[in-house]
């Protein structure tokens, strides 16, 4: 199994807006005040994260939806991983942890591909999780949830990042290269 994963240190997005709102300035001695317009992270019990099959056989689509009344951020890059398999799913284009914005009501949409089942490579697992946010715990979908009733064929997975329609984030997959 070849599974990228990524073992720079990062802080998450909840992590840097808390460090944000205690550092204080040295020039001032004051401590300074996060930007009050600046959304924080989605709660995870107001989001709803869906995963479904594809139109081909190893791709997932994926949709977050927040049920809140309020703005708020979840990370760029949903978290992708493979049940008891080291890392998730690669991002392409690769990025870095990011916020994305998901006004209250809205809904984004990606999209994943694993491995072709017919490959040689690989491992097979029988579900996929999915976090819309890495400081959450996310949701398990069953293989044959995703429309992989013989497991989830693993080998060098694939994200797109979040996008405003499933059209978007179908065309982004399609244009990666695999």
């Amino acid at each position: 199994m070849r599974l990228s994963t990524a073992l720079v240190p990062a802080l998450t997005i909840g992590a840097a807006l808390a460090l944000a709102a205690t550092t204080t300035s040295a020039t001032a001695g004051t401590a300074s005040v996060p930007d009050a317009a600046a959304p924080g992270i989605c709660a995870e019990q107001d989001l709803h994260l869906r995963a479904t099959p594809g139109e081909r056989q190893n791709v997932v689509r994926i949709d977050v939806t927040n049920h809140s009344s309020r703005t708020c951020v979840v990370d760029r890059i949903p978290t992708i991983t493979f049940r008891g398999l080291d890392g998730s799913a690669q991002p392409v284009p690769p990025a870095q942890s990011a916020p994305y914005t998901l006004a209250g009501g809205a809904r984004a949409y990606a999209a994943a591909r694993t491995a072709d089942p017919r490959a040689a490579e690989g491992h097979v697992v029988a579900s996929l999780s999915v976090a819309a946010d890495p400081s959450h715990r996310g949701v398990t979908f069953p293989a044959r949830a995703v429309g992989m009733p013989g497991g989830i064929h693993v080998w060098e997975p694939v994200t797109t990042w979040w996008h405003t329609s499933r059209g978007a984030a179908d065309r982004a997959l399609a244009d990666m290269p695999g």
